[in-house]
């Protein structure tokens, strides 16, 4: 039985005692959202192509039942009316048609493009299931830099009409740090607007209230790709992406299409079986006559024309087939395109971690530097300030490159049609317990 949101949300969160980490919302995500859901009825119906385009070649019974009345008068005899029931039992085993073995080939085709479009449902739900986790850690940093700058600006604020009052600042200053606080009060309450949204929508895939989320480890870098060749990936994305798959598959089912409108060209073959029951009761004549028949023999069909209807039907399965080919070449050259992209999100990222990780041991030692200068009178307190302000933009700099360097990897192997929950699992590990 399919469990609730409610009732899944409970049981994992119950084992969590402060957080929940990626695993366990992609397990909410799997019984909750509505897209993946979608994508499984999707696969559910479209399996029964194949039993329903089998049927076309195994026999057929049918039943079938009348009652007519008939009211006779010759000059050869006198007035007659009676009733007449019948009942005929007819099975049907195709022998040749061509277009139903085509249809065959199809249903096999279009179960292989429904499998493989199921497992793509499945990698948008790891790399949503990501991005709206990670989007909500990037959001908790983004208000959390709004509040410290929030508050150091405060302190400035305080200081400066404490100076006015004193005498040993203008009211400039003052009006200066006023309007400082202004924009950070503004800038906090954007981030908190951001945080809300970017909650509601993790909520959207898991049905339940977003938990405490476990933060990425502050020493994790994205690994490199395995193998560290751009070339590699792009040729497996060309040769495996789950969207070329989907595509070759259409292509090809375009192309038995084709055979199946030319074949109405043919001509079928059928077995039939009949047997028949009439009963006819006459009423002022001499009697009903009761007769039973049985057949057994060949059926040949062949339409010759249909005016021109099958000629257009091939017609339109050759256009179709054509825009199939360049379905197919376009769906390669989006993951080729792909994949460079997310190889390159990859490689850059990682360069991009260890720069701003620099950064921010360095906006550190300025900070302490231009502290202990405000001690010896040789900096201000706007210099302390400024010097926060860089070390609060660095650190979520610094975490936002993070979540993109681990993205660009998940999707590098979405693109390549690699990603599975395992990927998820070691993403999932990096996170601070």
């Amino acid at each position: 039985m399919r469990k609730t949101g409610l009732s899944i949300a409970l049981v994992v969160l119950c084992g969590q005692a402060d957080a929940a980490n990626l695993t366990d919302l992609y397990r909410l995500a799997r019984h909750n959202d509505a897209v993946y859901a979608s994508a499984q009825a999707a696969y559910q119906a479209g399996m029964e192509k194949l039993p329903q385009a089998r049927s076309l070649l195994l026999p057929s019974l049918n039943l079938g039942a009348s009652l007519n009345h008939y009211e006779t008068d010759t000059n050869v005899s006198d007035p007659k009316h009676y009733t007449s029931p019948g009942l005929a039992l007819t099975l049907t085993q195709p022998l040749y048609r061509k277009q139903n073995l085509e249809a065959l080939e199809q249903a096999r085709l279009q179960v292989q493009a429904t499998e493989a479009q199921l497992k793509l449902a499945q990698q948008s739900l790891v790399l949503r299931t990501a991005q709206a986790y990670f989007d909500v850690l990037q959001a908790e940093d983004n208000l959390a830099t709004a509040q410290a700058q929030k508050a150091a600006i405060a302190q400035q604020l305080a200081q400066a009409k404490k100076s006015f009052e004193v005498g040993v600042a203008t009211i400039v200053d003052s009006h200066e740090a006023q309007a400082g606080f202004d924009a950070t009060v503004a800038l906090e309450i954007a981030a908190g607007n951001d945080l809300e949204v970017k909650r509601r929508t993790l909520e959207r895939l898991i049905m339940a209230e977003v938990p405490k989320l476990d933060p990425l480890a502050g020493n994790v870098a994205a690994p490199r790709p395995q193998p560290d060749d751009m070339n590699a990936w792009v040729k497996q994305a060309a040769e495996s992406s789950l969207t070329v798959a989907v595509s070759q598959a259409n292509a090809e089912i375009a192309r038995r299409e084709v055979a199946r409108q030319d074949a109405a060209y043919q001509p079928t073959l059928d077995l039939a079986v009949s047997y028949g029951l009439t009963n006819n009761n006459v009423v002022g004549g001499i009697g009903g006559v009761d007769s039973r028949s049985a057949a057994i023999g060949l059926q040949l069909g062949w339409n010759l024309y249909q005016g021109g209807a099958t000629r257009s039907l091939v017609r339109e399965a050759v256009a179709n087939q054509e825009k199939a080919r360049f379905d197919l070449e376009n769906a390669r050259r989006q993951a080729a395109l792909e994949a460079r992209q997310a190889y390159l999100g990859v490689v850059s990222g990682a360069a991009r971690v260890a720069a701003l990780r620099q950064a921010v041991a360095s906006t550190e030692t300025q900070l302490k530097s231009t502290k202990l200068g405000q001690e010896v009178g040789v900096r201000t307190a706007v210099d302390v300030l400024n010097a926060e302000q860089q070390l609060y933009s660095a650190e979520r700099d610094l975490a936002a490159a993070r979540y993109a360097a681990l993205m660009s990897g998940l999707n590098l192997k979405a693109a390549a049609g690699t990603l599975s929950e395992a990927d998820l699992a070691e993403v999932n590990g990096l996170l601070a317990k």
